[in-house]
């Protein structure tokens, strides 16, 4: 499910990839549904392909730290302000994935991190299994 959505350097939110065009894509803010092109000299990175730095070594898949993430808030969005200074953000995820690398996991990448999770769980996007992972489970069902 991630792998279609997108993030742009440069613009906020998060984007919905809808169509691919000659040197550019079609997204689709996910956020309000407008539609706009992306184009080669945009920085866009693709949400299943983002991982989360961990102190043995062995990055954590974004969709695995956000899984947890809605485990832990019960699906409910998470209150960025009211979580209070650095301190308290990096102890809350903390809570989310214990062995996270707080040397190179900063701040402003959970604060991101965050803000992603809740333009997510707003559009009503709760299915943060990636796509192998989806395969193996109706794998095992079938069996």
């Amino acid at each position: 499910m991630l792998k279609n959505i997108l993030s742009i350097s440069g613009r906020p939110g998060l984007y919905r990839l809808v169509s691919r065009g000659k040197n550019m894509l079609i997204v689709e803010a996910v956020a309000t549904g407008k539609r706009t092109p992306a184009y080669a000299h945009d920085k866009v990175i693709s949400l299943g392909d983002i991982s989360i730095y961990t102190e043995d070594g062995e990055d954590t898949l974004l969709s695995n730290v956000l899984e947890s993430l809605r485990q832990k808030t019960e699906g409910n969005t998470v209150d960025i302000k009211a979580l209070g200074d650095d301190a308290q953000i990096r102890e809350f995820f903390g809570e989310v994935l214990p062995e996270f690398d707080r040397e190179r996991v900063y701040t402003t990448d959970i604060k991101k991190l965050l803000s992603w999770y809740n333009i997510l769980i707003g559009a009503g996007i709760t299915d943060f299994a990636t796509d192998t992972e989806a395969t193996e489970e109706t794998a095992e069902t079938k069996e």
